[in-house]
């Protein structure tokens, strides 16, 4: 197989890495489990910066969206102060194929890619401190060896690996909100042999030494800019969700939902407290009413009298809440219900007749402009329609002279 910096390899002996179509997580073979039985006695802590966690988002979006196969490898960047090491930044890396065909990075391209992050953060200084790749939720395997080895060897000896769990993004409720993620160091632990094997071990013989992986501890750290950047994209959010949704309310409507929510409230620890009150009464067992019950016979609630008396005593106050003839009380409400009703029919019937004679002044303006053009076009039709709405209306009324 070739090799090229501009491209992603994959082979079927890599498939130990998590294959992310969609975020989906396939193991081609059972891969073995390097993480070591041991806690990290080293006192390393790891302090993760956001833009890191959106690096790392954006690269496996991207890889899955074009649904691109093989390893997802990228180098982390950062500061080691004593105990502690930052992670600061993140970038994106090919692979290659080395010598059977493990897993490795290009060094001449990425050698590049080194020094030009360390030329544009000098102040602070940031240098490789580890990478991350995808990888089981049990922790890396014998795939991630190759590739952890060369970072070792030619760049950090005490780089970190950052795994990032894929499979916890499904169930991430179950997680408690925890990011599925984990940092994990490397030390050299010798094989621990069967005693069978120790008798016929060689005087002076070295024991094995392998790669294993020990989780770290790791907390969010934030920084200014890293805060003032995520407050930026959080009130660009918030306010266009607010622009979409927001309606302006008058003070009036302002005053009646707040009116309504402390109504709501009180409805609310009514209900509660009546609920509470009811469980007590049906806890109370049949035995603690009868005289003739036994010693040996013991009630989980403790019967009360004077929480009884109280009972009562709401229980008759409840007749002064509400009426004692509810016919009576039907009746004046639809009696009160008509003569709203009666009120808003002569209210439409008033707006009506207003219409009404509207509608004729504008009728006779309209009569008296057809008149008037008449006239100006033959003066006679005038004097004559007068004549005969005049002498005529005075003849049905004055008798025969007039006719």
């Amino acid at each position: 197989m070739t090799a090229s910096t501009n491209r992603i390899y994959y082979s079927v002996r890599h498939q130990k890495f998590l294959y992310i179509p969609g975020l989906q997580t396939t193991v081609m073979e059972p891969p073995q489990c390097l993480v070591s039985q041991k806690s990290s006695d080293s006192g390393l802590h790891i302090q993760l910066h956001p833009l890191v966690l959106l690096t790392i988002s954006d690269q496996i979006t991207r890889h899955a969206a074009r649904q691109q196969h093989g390893p997802i490898i990228g180098g982390l960047l950062g500061q080691q102060n004593g105990r502690e090491i930052t992670l600061e930044h993140a970038f994106e890396c090919p692979v290659t194929c080395g010598l059977n065909d493990d897993i490795i990075l290009p060094a001449a391209w990425f050698g590049e890619r080194l020094q030009q992050f360390k030329d544009v953060h000098k102040d602070p200084a940031l240098d490789l401190v580890g990478w991350w790749s995808t990888a089981p939720s049990n922790g890396p395997n014998d795939a991630h060896l190759p590739l952890h080895r060369q970072i070792l060897q030619d760049y950090n000896e005490s780089a970190v690996f950052l795994a990032f769990h894929p499979s916890q993004l499904q169930d991430s409720s179950s997680n408690g909100g925890k990011l599925p993620l984990t940092v994990y160091e490397s030390v050299h632990e010798g094989e621990t042999a069967p005693d069978a094997s120790k008798d016929m071990q060689v005087d002076g013989e070295q024991p094995v030494l392998n790669i294993r992986f020990r989780e770290l501890p790791y907390s969010v750290e934030t920084g200014e800019s890293e805060m003032i950047g995520i407050d930026t994209i959080k009130t660009e959010q918030t306010e266009s969700n607010k622009q979409t949704s927001q309606i302006e309310l008058s003070q009036e409507e302002e005053e009646l939902i707040a009116s309504l929510s402390t109504r709501l409230n009180a409805v609310r620890t009514l209900e509660t407290r009546v609920s509470l009150i009811k469980s007590y009464l049906s806890s109370l067992s049949e035995a603690d009413f009868s005289s003739d019950r036994s010693k040996d016979n013991t009630s989980a609630t403790k019967l009360s009298h004077p929480i009884l008396r109280n009972v009562n005593s709401l229980l008759s106050h409840l007749s002064i809440l509400s009426p004692s003839e509810q016919s009576t009380f039907a009746t004046e409400v639809l009696s009160q219900s008509n003569d709203v009703l009666l009120i808003s029919l002569l209210g439409q019937l008033g707006n009506n007749v207003k219409a009404m004679r509207e509608l004729g002044r504008k009728s006779a303006v309209v009569q008296t402009a057809r008149h008037v053009a008449t006239a100006r076009k033959d003066p006679t039709v005038l004097q004559r329609s007068f004549n005969e709405e005049f002498y005529g209306q005075a003849g049905r009324g004055g008798g025969p002279m007039y006719s």
